[in-house]
């Protein structure tokens, strides 16, 4: 029995002698976990390349449809053909870009950053020539379509490393929630950039949409929009004030100044921010194209949250295509719109923060239930009610609470149905962007119908 105990004692002492601790061992953890930090100016410049997606990206799509009829002049058919050609375009492009990606070799500026640097000048013309009404008038359509097709495939070379490159800044996942964090921050306010940038600018020089009593314009300056609508003109006078002229000139000096932005962020991103080549070394044999699309699609809870991204995001899509055609042509509000879908982007940014309480305090689920149908009613309140500017401007507000759910809640619930493995993770990094931009199909679709 004593001798049992003195075994039992030695073995105790034993585990508690302090064994000495080799420095450098220390010290080479000390090196690792200060690589692995991210200064704040790191976080900031990688938080600013996520702005060029979001301000074109809203840019597109308040204006796009309103400048191809009113200023480029184009039949709706083939308006909606060009929305529905180069947004079925960009959900083709968007995994096989990112399988190029995943496959090509590493550089001294790492392996997305030069995919970045190389795509952001072609990205910035073809961006810019969307806006420009070609002269030749037979050839606007195809002008349109090819230059919006570009646009969408430079930009995908843009953003679909962009958005990979979350898991090559750092090893640590704290800093890496800290870097996504500011990202959300910035792409926020990136939202409300492109929608003050081209409406404000654009807003000054509007073309009538709907004649209001006592305009008079000629025929030639009168927009197809308004020609759709039927109304009678009186062309003995001549249109005074804006001409569709200046309102060219209008949207090229606001596409410039987003064209300005988009450099100048992709500039931010790649000389502050350094791609870590140890974080990029693959923990697991490569896969083909199809075999990451299967092993992807065929996570459950990963597929359903797609699901739900996808129908949410084709509602406000459908709004943000056509609240700004409803706000001009139906309620006649062509020198507030710019204005109204101001409110519904700065109402989406100051209403983030309520709903990151509101999902800790009551749960993901509830948030998102609550989230997105808080918006119905207002929906339908505008269109019952007979035109009224402060109605409306009520509306745009419930509209940005829902926007700011529509976009919170799916990004905050992307951790909880990733698999923990680093191989998956990363399959699901890489098409997330393509899976949720799937909806675009489907809302262009409806614009064609």
């Amino acid at each position: 029995m004593a001798k049992g105990e003195g075994a039992d004692q030695y073995s105790n002492n034993s585990l508690l002698t302090n064994k000495p601790i080799n420095p450098e061992v220390v010290k080479l953890a000390g090196k690792r976990e200060q690589y692995d930090r991210l200064t704040i100016c790191n976080k900031l410049c990688y938080a600013v390349g996520g702005a060029p997606y979001q301000i074109t990206g809203c840019a597109l799509g308040f204006f796009l449809q309103i400048y191809l009829l009113d200023v480029a002049q184009l039949d709706p058919f083939y308006a909606s053909i060009i929305l529905f050609v180069g947004r079925a375009w960009d959900a083709v492009t968007d995994p096989i870009i990112g399988f190029m990606i995943s496959r090509s070799p590493w550089t001294r500026f790492g392996r997305m950053l030069p995919w970045i640097l190389f795509s952001t000048p072609l990205a910035v013309v073809s961006y810019f020539l969307i806006w420009y009404v070609p002269v030749i008038e037979n050839g606007k359509v195809i002008w349109y379509l090819v230059f919006y097709c570009l646009f969408q495939t430079l930009q995908t070379c843009f953003h679909v490393p962009y958005s990979a490159l979350t898991m090559f800044i750092s090893e640590d996942q704290k800093e890496r929630d800290s870097a996504t964090a500011y990202r959300m921050t910035v792409e926020v306010l990136g939202t409300v950039i492109g929608t003050a940038v081209q409406g404000q600018i654009v807003g000054m020089a509007n073309p009538p949409c709907i004649l209001a009593p006592g305009d008079n314009v000629t025929t030639e300056g009168l927009n197809s929009s308004s020609l759709l609508l039927g109304q009678e003109v009186n062309t003995t006078v001549i249109s005074p004030g804006i001409t569709l002229d200046q309102t060219k000139t209008a949207y090229m000096i606001a596409s410039g100044a987003i064209c300005s932005i988009y450099v100048l962020c992709a500039v931010v991103l790649f000389f502050g921010v350094k791609e870590k080549k140890e974080s990029s070394r693959p923990r697991s044999e490569p896969m083909s194209f199809w075999q990451g699309i299967g092993l992807v699609m065929g996570h459950g809870p990963y597929v359903r949250l797609v699901m739900g991204f996808l129908f949410t995001s084709l509602a406000f899509m459908l709004l943000e295509g056509n609240f700004a055609l409803f706000c001009c042509y139906t309620l006649g509000f062509r020198n507030d719109f710019q204005n109204i879908l101001l409110v519904i982007m700065l109402a989406a940014m100051l209403t983030i923060p309520f709903w990151q309480w509101f999902l800790t305090k009551f749960g993901k689920k509830n948030a998102v239930y609550i989230g997105t149908s808080s918006v119905i009613p207002f929906m339908i309140l505008v269109v019952c009610v007979k035109s009224n500017l402060i109605i409306t401007y009520m509306v745009s507000f419930a509209a940005g609470v829902g926007v700011a759910a529509a976009f919170l809640l799916p990004w905050s619930m992307l951790p909880d149905v990733v698999d923990v493995t680093v191989s998956l993770s990363l399959s699901l990094s890489l098409s997330l962007g393509p899976c949720c931009q799937m909806w675009w199909m489907l809302r262009s679709l409806c614009l064609c119908l």
